[in-house]
């Protein structure tokens, strides 16, 4: 797997979701630290991470990251940690609060958008997300081909 290079903000972002942005209609974005074992740590700085098909729930007043996948450490000890469990993540209870209550509201769901290291700790990108429709995505893809043609018209008449 090739390395990832550090942004100049100190991110070096380890797995990104591009699915969401193409499923859902992105309406507020949230940072949040993850409880991880030192197998997952390992393994995410390798780089063996899939976000696809996780999402985030509160329950208990705590927030949590189902769905994830973080590969196995080849190097750990007694088997290292189990791929696709629960992770707690690490927010302020006021966020809690304000994310418990959107996602009360019909049709909002918490998807993480990307998994990233910063400082050497690992955070995610969690994203308040509403579903799209068929017809709403083919109108995402529509004008992303006008902007896209508008780019070239004018990129033409500049030569």
């Amino acid at each position: 797997m090739a390395k990832k290079v550090p942004d100049v903000d100190g991110i070096k972002v380890i797995a990104s979701n591009r699915r969401a942005r193409h499923d859902y209609q992105i309406i507020d974005t949230y940072e949040a630290g993850i409880v991880l074992q030192g197998s997952e740590i390992k393994s995410i700085r390798e780089g063996h991470v899939q976000l696809k098909d996780s999402f985030a729930h509160v329950r208990d007043g705590e927030m949590f990251l189902i769905g994830s996948y973080i590969g196995p450490y080849a190097f750990s000890r007694d088997g290292g940690h189990e791929p696709e469990r629960s992770r707690k993540l690490l927010l302020q209870r006021r966020q809690i609060d304000r994310i418990a209550s959107d996602l009360a509201e019909k049709g909002l769901t918490l998807i993480p958008l990307r998994l990233y290291l910063r400082k050497g700790k690992a955070k995610v990108e969690l994203g308040l997300g509403r579903g799209k429709r068929t017809i709403d995505k083919r109108e995402t893809i529509k004008q992303r081909d006008l902007d896209r043609e508008m780019e070239r018209s004018l990129r033409g008449r500049r030569s």
